[in-house]
């Protein structure tokens, strides 16, 4: 069992994230989403693992093995954990993908950590520019939505998970097992870490941070029927904040892509890792 300690709390105990490092070759750093751990990206570690990448994908704090203290859950912290990931493994020319709730993680550590070892970057069902309808984003979710969600959480956790995996996948093809494996990862996530990232998708506007990346290789994927985060207000905005980026709808693509379209996310993330820093992406693979 892998650990690494980030900070300590108030009381001076370790506050550490678990992880798995797997291959080698380039490495490729993966973020999961909201509420799961970092075993959602199975299928695409086994794929870029096998395409002679290295491999490393971690618990954020709070959800699957990692220690869950009972704050920090904001983004500039996570930003700060993943900076500690990068540092003590000592990562260079790394491609880092975040997905859905990840996405923000990584837009963030971009900005707050000038991008450093990072040199490419996948956006793959991202929440990103924010979650919350503000004039600059009127497409946005209104305050009483979040609040629903962290009612829902209060009163049963695991009935939310249910219904957050069900609009996941949205009638995606997948097996019933696949079903109840994906709502597995939720299970160790404690209750103060979902409410308190409910509560900072609300209050995050990623706008700002969209700008440091526009310098790297960059790739945009989002499904078209996606109901968590949808296609116009989170996939083509983070596309149009990235003007260099490549832009890959998936065609009647959910949220959950990982799971829904996991080859062909593992093909596209493997065209870009072999992309070399100052050159165009591939093109899209169908």
């Amino acid at each position: 069992m892998s650990m690494l300690q980030v900070e300590t709390d108030s009381l001076g105990r370790p506050i550490e994230l678990y992880y798995e490092d797997t291959g080698y070759g380039p490495p490729v750093v993966l973020l999961h989403g909201y509420p799961f751990d970092h075993a959602m990206w199975e299928e695409q570690a086994f794929a870029l693992a096998s395409g002679g990448c290295r491999v490393i994908s971690y618990d954020r704090r709070g959800f699957g093995q990692s220690s869950k203290p009972v704050d920090g859950y904001n983004f500039n912290r996570f930003a700060d954990d993943l900076k500690a990931v990068l540092e003590t493994l000592d990562l260079h020319d790394v491609t880092l993908v975040g997905f859905s709730m990840g996405a923000g993680e990584a837009v963030r550590y971009m900005s707050r950590h000038l991008g450093q070892r990072v040199t490419r970057l996948a956006l793959v069902s991202a929440i990103t520019p924010g979650m919350s309808r503000s004039k600059d984003h009127p497409e946005g979710e209104d305050e009483a939505k979040f609040d629903d969600i962290a009612t829902r959480i209060r009163a049963d956790r695991f009935a939310y998970i249910e219904q957050f995996v069900a609009r996941l996948l949205d009638g995606g093809n997948c097996s019933r097992a696949t079903v109840e494996w994906i709502k597995s990862l939720a299970v160790p996530a404690t209750r103060i870490a979902m409410l308190a990232c409910v509560r900072a998708f609300a209050e995050t506007d990623f706008t700002g941070d969209m700008a440091a990346a526009i310098n790297l290789p960059a790739l945009v994927i989002h499904g078209t029927e996606d109901r968590i985060a949808p296609f116009a207000a989170h996939g083509k905005r983070t596309s149009d904040l990235l003007p260099g980026s490549i832009f890959r709808p998936y065609e009647g693509g959910t949220h959950g892509l990982f799971a829904t379209h996991g080859a062909m996310l593992s093909e596209d993330l493997l065209g870009l890792v072999r992309t070399p820093p100052t050159l165009t992406l591939p093109p899209p693979v169908f």
